[in-house]
C-alpha cells in the first residue's frame, strides 16, 4: 500500500494577517506556519491506515524551502518520507499540477489531502488531481475503512450523509472527524530529521489566475445593547440601522 498525503504550509489560524506590496503579497513577517488543519485530519488517518496495511507513506508539499519545517513535523507524526516540489504555490490548478506529475510517477494507491486549505478555503486541488490522474475524487469525507482493494466511505451532503464504496486508487479530500489529530513525539520529532526528503523541480504550466489584490474583512461594528423590555426600540434599529427588516 502506497498512500500519499498532500499537505499545505499555512499561517495558523491565531496569526493577524497583513499584506505588502500594494496587497498582493501576503506579509509572513512573524507569521508562525503550521500543516493545514484538515491536511492534519487526512495525515493522522493515513498513519492509522498505513500501520494498519502496511507499506509506505509519503507527504508532498509544493513550497520553497521555507516550508520544510512543517514538513517535517509531518515526518515526526508518522510520514515515511517527504517530496517537496521547489516552487511557490501561486493557484489551486498550479498545485494540482504538481501533485499530479508527482503521482504519475510513484503509482500511488491512495491520495488523501484536506478538504481544502484554510488560507484561501478554495476546496478545488483533490478534485483538479482526480481529473488529471483520470481517478475518481472524493470530498469531504469524514469516514475512510479500507478493505483490501476497496474502500469504504462517508461523506458530508446537504441535510445528510452519503456513503460509498469505491475501488483503489482514488482522492480523497478529508474533514473531521476522519481521525484525531496526532501529536509528535520525542521518538518522532528525532527520527524526522533522518527520514529522506527528496526535493524535486516543478513541470511547467500555463498560468490559469493571478492575484491582483487581497482585501481584510471590514472590521466588527460596536454592539448595541437593547433592555429585554424595549422590544420596540429593537425593531426600529433593526429596521433603520441594521437594514435587515
Amino acid at each position: 500500500m502506497k498512500i500519499l498525503v498532500c499537505i499545505a504550509h499555512v499561517p495558523d489560524t491565531t496569526s493577524k494577517i497583513s499584506f505588502v506590496e500594494n496587497n498582493r503579497k501576503l506579509d509572513k513577517n512573524g507569521l508562525q506556519f503550521v500543516i493545514g488543519p484538515y491536511d492534519d485530519f487526512a495525515l493522522a488517518r493515513a498513519v492509522e491506515l498505513r500501520d494498519q496495511t502496511g507499506g509506505k507513506l509519503t507527504v508532498l508539499n509544493v513550497g520553497t524551502a521555507e516550508t520544510e519545517p512543517t514538513i517535517r513535523k509531518a515526518l515526526a507524526i508518522g510520514a515515511d518520507n517527504a517530496i517537496r516540489v521547489n516552487a511557490e504555490p501561486t493557484d489551486a490548478y498550479f498545485v494540482a499540477y504538481q501533485i499530479a506529475e508527482v503521482a504519475k510517477k510513484e503509482n500511488f494507491d491512495l491520495i488523501l489531502m484536506g478538504r481544502e486549505s484554510s488560507d484561501y478555503n478554495g476546496g478545488q486541488v483533490h478534485g483538479m488531481v482526480g481529473e488529471l490522474l483520470g481517478i475518481p475524487s472524493v470530498s469531504p469525507v469524514m469516514k475512510l475503512d479500507l478493505n483490501g482493494n476497496v474502500a469504504t466511505l462517508a461523506r458530508e451532503i446537504e441535510g445528510g450523509k452519503e456513503y460509498l464504496e469505491i475501488s483503489l486508487p482514488f482522492v480523497a479530500g478529508c474533514q473531521e472527524p476522519i481521525a484525531e489529530w496526532k501529536i509528535p513525539n520525542m521518538k518522532g520529532i528525532m527520527a524526522s530529521r533522518t527520514k529522506p526528503l527528496k526535493v524535486v523541480e516543478p513541470v511547467p504550466v500555463e498560468m490559469l489566475t493571478e492575484s491582483i489584490t487581497h482585501e481584510l474583512p471590514p472590521a466588527k461594528g460596536a454592539c448595541k445593547m437593547i433592555p429585554a423590555d424595549e422590544v420596540e426600540k429593537l425593531v426600529e434599529l433593526l429596521k433603520t440601522e441594521a437594514k435587515v427588516l
